[in-house]
């Protein structure tokens, strides 16, 4: 097993290493606005998962996984030397489709919100079902009446 810091720093250095690649490196025209986002290493440092984000539409996001798909080996070997490892790591290249996410969940809270509105609305006028006060407030009279009854019971049993 490996230390977790040091896959840590692996992981950084490949996400470093692959971004300046792509920028510097790959030609492929099919590549448009790409953004390295993260680099995730496994414990044996063998396979390295590496996340992208794109600007761009459906068609857009095809060419540059396309592209990075043809330049894994180049990538690949770039990574291996930089790095100085026995074993190069295998690249895969994950969507990282943080944004639509993000759309999504801004989605749901505005949804979420516009409920909350209308439950307050209902609300606004609503009166609580039953009695204002739901429970039994005794009188100072009947507590006073309750003792006396307790005191006489403890008598009529210290005398049995």
């Amino acid at each position: 097993m490996s230390d977790p810091a040091k896959v840590r720093r692996h992981a950084e250095r490949v996400r470093e290493l692959v971004a300046s690649a792509v920028r510097t490196q790959i030609k492929d025209p099919r590549l448009g606005m790409i953004t390295i986002t993260d680099a995730r290493l496994t414990a044996d440092l063998r396979e390295a998962t590496i996340f992208y984000t794109v600007l761009g539409d459906a068609e857009a996001k095809a060419g540059t996984a396309a592209a990075l798909d043809s330049a894994k080996g180049m990538l690949r070997g770039s990574v291996g030397r930089a790095l100085g490892l026995r074993h190069s790591p295998s690249l895969t290249f994950v969507l990282d489709d943080v944004q639509d996410h993000v759309k999504h969940i801004d989605d749901l809270l505005a949804e979420a919100r516009l409920r909350d509105r209308e439950v307050h609305k209902l609300a606004e006028g609503a009166a609580y079902a039953g009695e204002p006060q739901p429970y039994k407030i005794e009188d100072e009279d009947e507590s006073d009446d309750l003792e006396f009854d307790l005191d006489e019971a403890e008598d009529a049993a210290a005398r049995r």
